[in-house]
């Protein structure tokens, strides 16, 4: 972990926030490049879900959240963590992460019993402070989408099985956040809620587990380094009636990198005015203020019901963590020589391609240059970084870092010879030869096949 935290300050992946007056725990920010990966990961994540099924929709709620939502979603009453306090050094602590009754922090076993912390960031709204002005930063994006389930339907005419797609902030109060960007205070999630009639969801629970299995290998990782949890009953969340958690091998051992729940009927129900034809689980809590019905007519049966959800969730912050993880490698080269290599896939690379002018200054080899990447941003594949160092070796090693796929090299022979460039491929360190005006097409065929 200590080389990834390292790799991701000095090239600019991710910084502590607030650094200058000492940090924020569990806040962080993400540097121009970590930016880029972040938002590659979350546009793969968009375009496998709503662009490519014709089953899902997107949305964007809001992050400030009615009070009645996570009352009646459970949150109020079950997003807890159990935590204690060290009498002799004042630490906190989550009690599942003391062991043998001793403070990891000054090894004094004075410590309070363990007592229920809610993880929800509380707010104002509006110029007066009091009971009734408060609101809640959400805790997970999902009941937005639970809130919006009928606008959803009505504007859309969708019929089941659906889903409904959203990527965004949210906010839980950990007591100790820990493992750098693995567990914060702040992050963002990517949660789909798929919409299926009771009877069918144990047959979706297990389709949506094999297709983020599949969508995690595309992005590069490693299916032996994956582990798929079923989550004992005991440690359910509130509202699920079985869990898959995928488990990732992180440098800190096997976590959580994203869960899929067979939520049942439990927040459509909770959210729904209650009335004796809608069709509910026992465990649905009663919900007199809301004014919707938040069901849909099963044309088979000719009634109306609350459909059950499936929901696969995943952090973008573990996400990225996972990549990076998995992509950091250090080849040796022979004769003392090594390089540190990102191995990215391409279409998470934060830069598609590099454009290095051989000599700094020369204004003939910029003007190529220049030009060069105006004609390889037309082409639509990302980022094309245009670095005018004039030191080519030193070049290709801080791309192989940053995972650079395809890095081009613009000489003496591109302006004075034949017009051709050097490109250069990240992984196998391959030097070739393309004239210049062939190399937009080469660079969007090699993103087209990758």
């Amino acid at each position: 972990m200590d080389q990834i935290v390292s790799l991701c300050k000095r090239r600019g992946f991710v910084f502590q926030s607030g650094e200058i007056y000492g940090g924020i725990q569990g806040a962080y920010d993400f540097g121009p490049l970590g930016v880029e990966l972040k938002n590659n990961l979350k546009a793969a994540w968009w375009r496998s879900l709503v662009h490519e099924r014709d089953d899902i929709e997107g949305l964007d709620a809001s992050i400030l959240t009615h009070r009645e939502v996570l009352r009646h979603s459970g949150h109020e009453e079950t997003f807890t963590d159990p935590l204690v306090d060290c009498r002799a050094c004042k630490s906190r602590f989550r009690a599942d992460h003391i062991e043998d009754g001793i403070c990891p922090n000054c090894g004094s076993t004075e410590l309070t019993p363990p007592r229920p912390f809610n993880l929800m960031f509380k707010t104002n709204m509006g110029p007066v402070e009091d009971a009734s002005s408060f609101a809640y930063l959400r805790p997970e994006t999902a009941q937005g989408i639970f809130t919006n389930f009928k606008n959803v339907l009505d504007s859309t005419s969708r019929r089941l099985p659906f889903g409904i797609a959203q990527i965004g902030k949210a906010f839980r109060n950990e007591v100790t956040p820990r493992n750098f960007i693995f567990r914060v205070r702040e992050f963002e999630q990517m949660e789909l809620e798929y919409f299926v009639a009771k009877g069918t969801d144990e047959d979706w629970h297990q389709q949506w587990l094999d297709l983020r299995l599949d969508w995690w290998r595309a992005q590069g990782l490693d299916r032996d380094h994956l582990t798929v949890l079923d989550v004992p009953k005991s440690d359910l969340s509130h509202y699920s009636k079985r869990t898959f958690d995928i488990l990732y091998r992180f440098p800190h051992g096997d976590e959580e990198l994203e869960g899929i729940a067979n939520r049942t009927d439990f927040d459509l129900g909770s959210h729904s005015k209650r009335n004796t034809d809608l069709e509910l689980d026992a465990h649905v809590r009663a919900n007199t203020k809301s004014n919707a019905q938040l069901r849909v007519r099963i044309e088979a049966e000719n009634k109306w019901a609350v459909p059950y959800v499936i929901e696969p969730s995943m952090g973008v912050e573990r996400g990225v963590l996972a990549i990076l993880v998995e992509s950091l490698d250090s080849e040796d080269l022979g004769n003392g020589n090594s390089r540190t290599v990102l191995r990215l896939k391409p279409h998470l690379a934060p830069i598609k391609v590099a454009v290095l002018p051989l000599k700094r200054n020369h204004e003939g080899i910029m003007q190529t240059a220049r030009t060069l990447r105006r004609e390889l941003m037309a082409t639509g594949v990302g980022r094309i970084f245009l670095e005018d160092t004039g030191n080519i070796g030193k070049g290709y090693r801080r791309h192989d870092e940053v995972g650079t796929p395809l890095v081009i090299t613009v000489d003496f022979e591109t302006i004075e010879g034949d017009g051709s460039v050097t490109l250069r491929d990240r992984d196998t360190m391959a030097q070739k030869r393309y004239a210049k005006d062939d190399v937009a097409e080469v660079v969007r065929d090699y993103y087209r096949s990758g």
